[in-house]
């Protein structure tokens, strides 16, 4: 069995392209956040949640995720996720502002998005509930005896507080499923520490307790990510069973455009921890390596930012459901079965 406290393992090389795809998609989710609480702030949305400070467990994630192969089953703070696994950001766009394109129809709360052709299972708003569902989803693999297909199933510190966590841990331990538990441990649940959470010291140290094995690594480096949640991978693949990886990040912002972070912990806190920020210090790297001059770097960094603006701008020239759709998949059958 693998340590729970063994660190991001080696041979996981990258090129020069896919370390562009991880900075791509680690600035187009801070760009997306950003843009959601500017919705939010101006009425267009009702509620924006953040992920500054995940965007290397989120990039470092997809990138190990192999598209029309493995299935996900993503948490609320996902954005970066669904979108470096191929999820369209004009669909992302449509499932904010509740346009009549909208995969979902305008109906789902934000965040809650769904594409079965991608593999992205929809999410479910009950902490932890997404434990469970993946789990019956490798069951499903394993049983039907598909080949290399893995389970991703994300979730963060505090649904592991949660009963549907730890059933999913035991079931798909007995069971050797082929799934990969991530944790995005940002150390707080909303506004409870993660210290009064549990007393052991993380959350790998948990998975000794159902047979499982499990990794750790540091959530603000996207390479050591893809390194550790690529030997997951490659482990569950294998037939050898789940493995539980422990990514430690932080979580910057409030919880929800809802939640005053003021409240539960200081701002010298927030601040002391910001010189971890994944983004500029990524940026960082990618400069010392060569791989982007400053001038590249700023131009890329421009042309995501207008991306977002453009798509913005045109999923708000997009329609609103119409209100005759609004009974429609209530029931199987007939948009007026509510009806009869």
């Amino acid at each position: 069995m693998v340590p729970a406290t063994t660190q991001n393992p080696a041979g996981a090389e990258l090129s020069p392209e896919q370390l562009v795809i991880l900075l791509r998609n680690m600035l187009l989710q801070r760009a997306v956040d950003t843009r959601g609480f500017q919705l939010n702030r101006q009425g267009k949305i009702g509620i924006a949640m953040g992920s500054e400070g995940h965007e290397g467990v989120q990039a470092g994630t997809g990138l190990a995720f192999v598209r029309g192969h493995d299935l996900l089953y993503p948490y609320y703070r996902n954005t970066g996720l669904i979108l470096a696994c191929g999820f369209p950001l004009v669909d992302l766009f449509r499932s904010q502002l509740a346009r009549a394109g909208d995969r979902s129809g305008g109906r789902s709360i934000i965040n809650h998005v769904t594409a079965r052709d991608l593999g992205i299972a929809s999410i479910s708003s009950i902490i932890a509930a997404q434990c469970t569902h993946a789990v019956g989803a490798a069951w499903a693999l394993k049983r039907g005896g598909a080949a290399d297909r893995v389970v991703f199933c994300q979730f963060g510190d505090g649904a592991t507080s949660q009963g549907e966590w730890h059933e999913a841990m035991n079931f798909a331990a007995v069971h050797a499923l082929p799934v990969i538990f991530v944790c995005e441990n940002n150390q707080w649940a909303i506004s409870t520490h993660i210290s009064k959470q549990m007393r052991v010291p993380t959350v790998a140290s948990r998975a000794a307790g159902y047979g499982m094995d499990a990794l750790s690594c540091d959530g603000f480096d996207p390479v050591a990510v893809y390194a550790t949640v690529s030997a997951a991978r490659a482990h569950a693949a294998q037939g050898r069973g789940p493995v539980l990886v422990e990514a430690h990040c932080y979580r910057f912002l409030s919880h929800t455009t809802d939640d005053d972070d003021r409240t539960y912990r200081s701002r010298d806190e927030v601040e002391g921890r910001r010189a971890q920020d994944p983004v500029p210090r990524f940026e960082r790297y990618v400069l010392e390596q060569g791989i982007l001059d400053a001038a590249a770097l700023k131009a890329f960094k421009r042309a995501i930012t207008d991306e977002v603006n453009a798509v913005t701008d045109l999923v708000e020239a997009e329609p609103y459901p119409d209100g005759s759709t609004l009974y429609g998949n209530t029931y199987a059958g007939p948009d007026d079965a509510w009806q009869a």
